[in-house]
């Protein structure tokens, strides 16, 4: 491996040196940390080296190394490089390019290694099988092979130059590796439309390309042209961002070519099953009264914003909400709240996926939360894993002639009575629901029970617990039974002889 070309080091010391950066964090994930040494030692050499041949006179830029990440690798860590007062993050590894609250950032995906002749052959041949146009993604660390691929592809066609009438390729591009803050999100320029995204033009004669954004890659597509009609070819692994793809196009036709083992997956079944498996939470979450927020990101821009609008969208359908704030949820930390019957994660869509299935209570996601809890939503298909998409899209409540109700009695709401005839006819029918649903928590002890829960605050209600932890306050709280074996240190035990 070329350690310099794969690392960059020439082109982060010219960002740092143009940007006159003075304290600048490196993130690793953890498979590259181990060279993290190796990169800081180049990088201050060429540093060195570029302020020797400048006629400025001032100090090196310091380095820090930054390493378990308080949430997932793939996005930018602020608040560990808040910690050294960085002025900017090097990211090194696998990226989702989500843009950034307070720092900038320079991504360096690696070179990840490809057999482009062999891969350019697979597309070839399935493309023009297909009948098709054909649209190229691929992973970010394999964005350095797309020249080669394309160079394979021009003698591929010309040794099939009579099989290639109509046949039609588009590539997507990196938008940019270098991340800005934004401190406020724009709808229009920091995620995808699923409908596509059309340039204004003055001139209505010319032809509008219709722009696509997803995941780090940009692309547009001719004027009439819809993604549908495309066959999708993803180069690289079986990850979270192909995932991004597969659930955000789920009804075009998607083949991955595996770049390590060199050959084509065209069975893609597997990772279309996730997509009912979403279908199947976000039903299960209708039936929740006390929802969790978790909090999956603190650098991504606009989070904030989505906790907010978590929270009013569940309190205004008449349940309870809670934000958690403990780094990487698992099974072990989530069962600490059991009342918790559904969770809202917010994080990047590359780490949004949870596979609960080992936890306690389902995890859906932002946008899965939007259809759960807007009365009268339903999916169509649609799916976004970008929670920037949820942000100012949830729609005003529409006034129906069915009027919706939580009843206690049949366990969630209800559309089942109609309002005809004015005010007058609503307010009895309100009333008589009313009366019959007070009478009801009064005969059933279960139900008032839950009223008494719900009417306490989140702080009393947890208090309130049998299960407080794993601390043991007193040891006449327990029964016999539980104070059999040993006590003290694992270094000492209390009934254990000294030697």
């Amino acid at each position: 491996m070329d350690f310099e070309n794969y690392y960059e080091i020439s082109l982060v010391a010219d960002f740092i040196n143009a940007h006159n950066f003075s304290r600048v964090a490196l993130q690793f994930p953890d498979e590259l940390l181990k060279d993290s040494r190796k990169v800081v030692s180049a990088l201050r050499q060429e540093l060195h080296r570029l302020l020797q041949n400048s006629d400025e006179s001032r100090a090196t830029a310091k380095l820090y190394v930054m390493a378990d990440t308080t949430y997932g690798s793939c996005c930018v860590d602020e608040v560990g490089a808040a910690h050294v007062k960085a002025d900017c993050v090097i990211h090194y590894g696998h990226s989702c390019l989500s843009p950034t609250t307070t720092i900038p950032a320079f991504c360096v995906f690696g070179k990840a290694p490809l057999k482009a002749s062999n891969c350019a052959e697979s597309l070839y041949n399935y493309g023009v099988k297909s009948g098709k146009p054909v649209l190229v993604l691929f992973g970010l660390e394999y964005a350095h092979g797309m020249p080669d691929i394309k160079e394979a592809l021009n003698v591929e066609a010309m040794r099939f130059h009579d099989s290639n009438s109509g046949f039609q390729i588009h590539f997507a591009n990196v938008t940019n590796s270098v991340i800005t803050p934004s401190a406020s999100m724009k709808l229009e320029n920091q995620h995808l439309m699923l409908n596509g995204e059309q340039d204004n033009n003055e001139d209505s004669s010319q032809k509008i390309d219709t722009k696509f954004r997803l995941g780090g890659l940009g692309w547009s597509l001719p004027e009439g042209h819809r993604m549908e009609d495309y066959l999708l070819f993803w180069i690289g692994l079986d990850n979270s961002a192909f995932t991004n793809f597969i659930l955000t196009f789920n009804s075009c036709e998607i083949v991955r070519y595996d770049a390590i083992e060199g050959c084509l997956k065209t069975d893609v079944s597997q990772q279309a099953k996730i997509l009912k498996r979403r279908y199947y939470l976000v039903e299960k979450a209708k039936d929740a009264n006390m929802v969790g927020i978790l909090v999956g990101t603190l650098g991504v821009a606009g989070y904030l914003d989505m906790i907010h609008q978590m929270t009013e969208l569940v309190t205004r359908a008449g349940k309870k909400a809670y934000t958690f704030l403990m780094g990487k949820p698992n099974p072990a930390k989530l069962a600490n709240f059991p009342e918790c019957d559904v969770f809202i994660y917010v994080s990047c869509a590359q780490t949004a996926l949870l596979d609960s299935k080992e936890f306690l209570a389902p995890i859906i996601t932002p946008f899965e939360a939007l259809i759960a809890f807007n009365r009268g939503s339903q999916w169509t298909g649609a799916y976004s894993m970008e929670f920037q998409d949820v942000i100012a899209s949830q729609p005003a409540e529409v006034e129906d002639e069915t009027e919706s109700r939580f009843s206690f009695f049949q366990g969630g709401y209800v559309e089942d009575f109609k309002l005809q005839e004015g005010k007058e006819e609503k307010d009895a029918v309100l009333s008589l629901v009313n009366v019959t649903e007070k009478a009801l928590l009064l005969q059933n002890k279960d139900s008032e029970l839950l009223s008494r829960r719900d009417a306490k605050s989140g702080a009393e209600f947890f208090a309130a617990r049998s299960y407080q932890g794993l601390e043991i306050h007193s040891s006449d709280s327990f029964p016999e039974p539980f104070l059999i074996g040993r006590t003290g240190k694992a270094s000492g035990y209390e009934d254990e002889q000294s030697k």
